[in-house]
């Protein structure tokens, strides 16, 4: 399968993702659903995506015995994690890089030492766009310049949402503080930003074994357990003495 096939059957299914996610959904995550007795479904199923395709990247690492194939491995996520970055969808590119930074990959010292240097170049170039520093700065600035439509990092936008929330009361001397309300409408306006424009399936030709790659990033198996890969990853390169 091709990285950038992987990539755009990714981002499609993403796409389907985020555009059932409701704007209210985000408030009702943010206040505590409780407080409406109301659900966040489709909410809960794009933030179990994020999880889902990070776990991938670490199985898929983790089961792979041969360290040829692992070192190969890593350029192929490289490569689809760039081609997600290309398609605008950076919920799945952040996901990747994540998963290729989870202890049981980056321990991987022997596979890291052989991949090539373009590559590692390029992997270093996206996790600085990780960096938490100066509230995630080096993102932010890489939204700001990318037109609609985005697939937005959601767990960051939930994070900003919540610390506005936590650290701001709701009423004031019994007024509304309509200044965190302010700032709270600027993420859900950012979220409406992202989706101002339709995603163009057709960016992208599909190739002829496309419906095989479509089933494959809708069905992706993982091991949801982060102690059984890290006793994956020692049994492929034990604790040097």
């Amino acid at each position: 399968m091709s990285s950038k096939d992987l990539a755009y059957q990714m981002t499609l299914y993403d796409w389907e993702l985020f555009s059932c996610v409701h704007e209210h959904e985000l408030l009702y995550h943010t206040f505590g659903r409780t407080n409406f007795r109301r659900t966040t479904a489709n909410l809960d199923l794009f933030l179990r995506r994020f999880n889902q395709v990070q776990l991938w990247v670490v199985t898929e690492v983790c089961l792979c015995g041969q360290l040829s194939k692992r070192v190969q491995l890593l350029k192929k996520f490289i490569k689809i994690a760039a081609h997600c970055r290309e398609f605008r969808n950076l919920n799945s590119f952040f996901a990747i890089i994540m998963g290729m930074s989870n202890p049981a990959v980056s321990r991987l010292s022997q596979t890291w030492e052989k991949l090539p240097s373009k590559f590692k170049k390029f992997y270093a170039e996206f996790e600085s766009m990780m960096d938490p520093s100066r509230n995630h700065r080096a993102y932010r600035l890489t939204v700001t310049k990318l037109e609609p439509p985005i697939i937005p990092f959601m767990p960051l936008l939930l994070k900003d949402m919540t610390f506005t929330h936590e650290g701001n009361k709701t009423l004031v001397d019994g007024m509304v503080n309509f200044e965190k309300m302010r700032i709270i409408a600027n993420t859900i306006r950012q979220v409406r930003h992202c989706r101002s424009q339709v995603f163009n399936p057709e960016i992208c030709q599909p190739n002829k074994n496309h419906a095989e790659v479509r089933g494959y990033v809708r069905k992706l198996c993982v091991v949801d357990n982060q102690r059984a890969l890290t006793q994956l990853s020692y049994r492929l390169e034990p604790r040097r003495t």
